[in-house]
């Protein structure tokens, strides 16, 4: 029995989601690619990943899964499990925990997996460490690059072992010890949440009222609601070769300046006379934009706040009001009332560019003031280059087709077909004078940023994304390459 205090694990965090110092149907493949039209250089879509042994963000192979049992639990490794939980603020028994070994039940790695996001370091990591490789029938990479929580969450990702019984149980124990507010989460028994995926960023909830900028008393991401803003000539405090990400609604738009962003992760705004919730997860470098009142009458306008919560390295937002969870890269709620009520917040195009390169193309555009209106300065760096070594959160095996952070355009047609671009390429085309035309799709420059319209016009929602964030969420994405 090794004593420990759950709640201290927020001094033995290893990172937090920010650097602030405060599933559609299968597309058309043939249709997809036999529409395909480029005016510049050989090009085309492919399909479906390659075959080929699975391999982390970093390009290791990974191990083949083991064989696991169906059915339940051994009842001894129920007797263990309850040891264990029974003793997570008193003092964790790690002979428990090894005593899951004898089960050989791979599965109880999910549950190992959870224990090690909470217990970084100590004679509960060694236990943990020690079981998942008697279970597994493997042993971890001995580096002192390589956090055992990743090193497990990865391959257990990667295998797609099934959870076993009453897993969001044991989960929902573990994680609201730490806070509190996440119970809701697990409350809904219709969740549309694989919770094998889901840990924790390294900060709570953001719980403040809309309209409230005061910090977040235990620690959070905190929104930005209803920013200040300027017009163009008065954004010149924003440097013209720094990025922002940009909206435009019903002919208005706005600038949003990515070092504000890094630091709120998250904005409630209203423009072209519609409301607007915008995240950003910094670790899928993906800004996306939301009309938060396209939901049924009767349900008040959601309110986006960030949750503290990640799946698969991505930031897990939920509805202030309802407590509902959204899934952030397709906007639809998958727990709570908004789940109930079939609630999917339409998207519209975020253009990740430049500043000087979008005040060009829309000189009426407004621009978020230099503190935000909340009179709080902004580094020009929030993040110092947290990011620049690859993902730092679980993403189980990734899409070799590109490299893991290239970033890509990504766009869904109407009849689910989801398909990236990689930006460069992109760029590379239309800056040259050529044309991208895919399944129907064209693309156009939009003030250094990219559009997306269908053959008679309409616009398609975009935004940017790391690769490994857009193929890990639509896994059957067609890619263009040039």
């Amino acid at each position: 029995m090794v004593r420990t205090v759950l709640l201290l694990v927020f001094m033995l965090a290893l990172a937090a989601c920010t650097g602030d110092a405060s599933q559609p149907n299968d597309p058309p493949v043939t249709e997809a690619l036999s529409t395909t039209s480029l005016s510049v250089g050989a090009g085309g879509l492919s399909a479906e990943r390659p075959d080929g042994p699975a391999i982390d963000s970093r390009g290791s192979e990974l191990p083949p899964a083991p064989d696991h049992p169906d059915g339940p639990l051994d009842p001894d490794a129920v007797d263990n499990l309850e040891q264990i939980y029974e003793t997570l603020q008193t003092g964790v028994d790690t002979d428990a925990i090894e005593a899951l070994a004898a089960s050989d039940d791979p599965r109880l790695g999910w549950v190992l997996a959870d224990l090690l996001r909470f217990f970084p370091r100590g004679q509960v990591t060694d236990s943990v460490v020690n079981t998942f490789g008697n279970l597994m029938g493997t042993s971890l990479t001995s580096s002192p690059s390589r956090v055992p929580w990743t090193e497990v969450s990865n391959l257990m990702i990667a295998w797609d072992l099934p959870a076993p019984p009453d897993y969001t149980d044991y989960k929902a124990r573990l994680f609201t010890l730490v806070e509190p507010g996440w119970a809701p989460f697990f409350e809904d028994a219709g969740a549309d949440i694989d919770w094998r995926w889901v840990s924790w960023g390294g900060v709570l909830m953001d719980q403040r009222v809309l309209g409230d900028q005061s910090p977040c008393p235990r620690g959070c991401i905190p929104a930005l609601d209803d920013p200040s803003v300027t017009d163009a000539e008065g954004g010149s405090w924003y440097p013209d070769d720094s990025i922002v990400f940009a909206v435009t609604v019903n002919g208005e738009s706005r600038a949003y300046p990515k070092n504000i962003m890094e630091v709120h992760e998250m904005v409630n705004d209203t423009l072209g006379g519609r409301r607007l919730g915008m995240p950003y997860c910094t670790l899928c470098g993906s800004a996306q934009a939301y009309l938060t009142d396209s939901v049924p009458p009767g349900i008040e306008t959601p309110v986006l706040r960030t949750s503290g919560l990640l799946s698969r390295s991505n930031k897990v937002m939920y509805d202030l009001i309802s407590k509902s969870v959204f899934d952030t890269f397709l906007g639809t709620a998958v727990s709570g009332p908004l789940r109930e009520a079939g609630v999917t917040l339409e998207q519209v195009s975020m253009i990740a560019t430049t500043w000087g390169e979008w005040k060009a193309a829309h000189p009426d555009t407004t621009i978020v003031a230099e503190d935000g209106g909340i009179g709080r300065s902004y580094p020009a760096d929030p993040l110092r280059g947290r990011d620049d070594d690859g993902p730092i959160f679980p993403v189980g095996d990734v899409d070799p087709r590109l490299a893991v952070q290239e970033p890509v355009i990504g766009v869904e047609t109407p009849d689910g077909t989801a398909i990236a671009f990689p930006t460069g390429q992109v760029r590379e085309v239309l800056g040259g004078g050529g044309d991208i035309r895919v399944a129907g799709v064209e693309l156009e420059i939009d003030g250094g940023g990219v559009r997306a319209y269908l053959d008679d016009g309409t616009e398609l929602a975009t935004h940017q994304a790391f690769w490994f964030a857009w193929s890990q969420f639509r896994p059957d994405t067609l890619l263009w390459e040039a």
